[in-house]
């Protein structure tokens, strides 16, 4: 796995080990970036389900001004780490190794809020809206928020109260939804 684009592009990442994590496929996320790129110059971005940290990276790369990476699974957690370092994103980037919903809420007491969310939760567990109702109820997101989530393709995936789908494209067996805030 590698960086795609960006000032770290070609740069070779760690995947954690083991069968817990599925690595966003890179034709997803050479279009998942190309949809995003007008979203990422400046933008403060949450990995929330970050895996190998791979999107949070990939946004500090191409000109992301933060990224708070996050992974429940210490071995998740030990490769963003190692990848981090690599990088040399230090000063980019703040890790946790917390449940969704506690990394939410510590990055809000800490006064962060986010202009682009990376979820990419285990497939089939249905934490896309719970982690977008968090994100919500946590009043961590500014106006105009991009949540780009990915899920199995034949999965509906319903936004929760104030948010709205605002795009869906379908890679096989993957799928990445585009959601924003509901208007009015």
């Amino acid at each position: 796995m590698r960086i795609i684009a960006g000032e770290k592009r070609g740069t070779l990442i760690r995947a954690p080990k083991g069968a817990d994590t599925r690595p966003t496929l890179e034709r997803v996320r050479e279009s998942l970036f190309g949809i995003l790129q007008y979203e990422i110059p400046e933008a403060t971005v949450f990995d929330l389900f970050a895996g190998s940290g791979a999107l949070g990276l990939e946004a500090v790369s191409r000109g992301a001004k933060f990224a708070v990476i996050n992974d429940s699974a210490r071995e998740a957690y030990l490769a963003i780490a190692a990848n981090v370092k690599k990088l040399h994103f230090e000063d980019r980037t703040a890790l946790y190794c917390l449940d969704y919903a506690l990394a939410v809420r510590r990055a809000a007491a800490a006064g962060m809020k986010f202009n682009l969310v990376f979820l990419d939760p285990p497939y089939g567990a249905g934490l896309i809206p719970k982690a977008m109702a968090a994100l919500g109820e946590a009043d961590a997101l500014e106006k105009g928020c991009v949540i780009a989530a990915e899920h199995r393709a034949r999965e509906a995936v319903d936004p929760p109260p104030g948010f709205r789908l605002a795009e869906r494209r379908n890679y096989g067996e993957a799928a990445l939804s585009f959601f924003r805030e509901a208007d009015g």
